[in-house]
């Protein structure tokens, strides 16, 4: 059983920066793939980005809409993983919510149904 909670959401205006982390409780943090969604008003929950288990060389991807402005990081020492936001925008605003999957291999898990834990989120707010 994994336990996560995210923090570090805010208003911030556009252009500006912010960093959400996610610590995580329980044991073997470090074989978990670790995701990040978001969550914008009346919209679904959508893929952001992950790291890979620390097996698989911890390596990241990330969804079109953010490459370049979002990086994926974790410390296992800290069982925790970041997301580290900048060149903000206004479309960024959502609930930001981090999850984990057992990792396996080197694929990718982008959807909602591949992640078996979940944060319970934080809101970032964009504003013009």
């Amino acid at each position: 059983q994994v336990q996560l909670v995210e923090s570090g959401g805010g208003l911030v205006q556009a252009g500006g920066s912010l960093r959400l982390s996610c610590a995580a409780s329980g044991r073997a943090f470090s074989s978990y793939d670790m995701g990040w969604f978001r969550q914008a008003p009346g919209k679904e929950r959508v893929f952001v980005g992950a790291i890979r288990w620390s097996w698989s060389g911890g390596s990241t991807y990330y969804a079109d809409s953010v490459k370049g402005r979002f990086t994926i990081s974790r410390d296992n020492a800290k069982n925790t993983v970041y997301l580290q936001m900048k060149s903000l925008k206004p479309e960024d605003t959502a609930v930001y919510y981090c999850a984990a999957r057992l990792g396996a291999g080197w694929g990718t898990s982008s959807t909602v149904g591949e992640y078996d834990y979940w944060g319970q989120g934080t809101q970032v707010t964009v504003s013009s």
